[in-house]
């Protein structure tokens, strides 16, 4: 699933609030990690439907992660996303949208 969607810059907002991240992407796995971007983890693959991707993650001395990354189209999917990052939890609801190409 992860796959079809679109290499590019893609924005993230939380939908609880204002807050957005935009992150240069060349395939849909960057999605699955927001809170660890820069980190080496070891993934586990719990769902995989043509629709969503549910993956828990771990990276060594930095926490963990559990991701759902649902499909609308190639330009737009959801994200649930909760764990511990830096020894604090995270948990939040995001809409990752496609808004460009990546600058060189």
């Amino acid at each position: 699933m992860l796959d079809r969607l679109e290499p590019g810059l893609w924005e993230v907002r939380a939908r609880d609030s204002a807050d957005t991240v935009q992150i240069c992407i060349d395939n849909g796995r960057k999605l699955i990690q927001i809170r660890h971007r820069r980190e080496a983890c070891r993934r586990l693959v719990v769902d995989d439907t043509s629709a969503m991707v549910t993956v828990h993650y771990t990276c060594p001395a930095n926490g963990y992660g559990h991701t759902s990354v649902r499909f609308e189209n190639p330009r737009l999917a959801q994200l649930e996303t909760q764990g511990i990052d830096k020894g604090l939890p995270f948990n939040f609801v995001a809409e990752a949208r496609r808004i460009g190409s990546c600058s060189r």
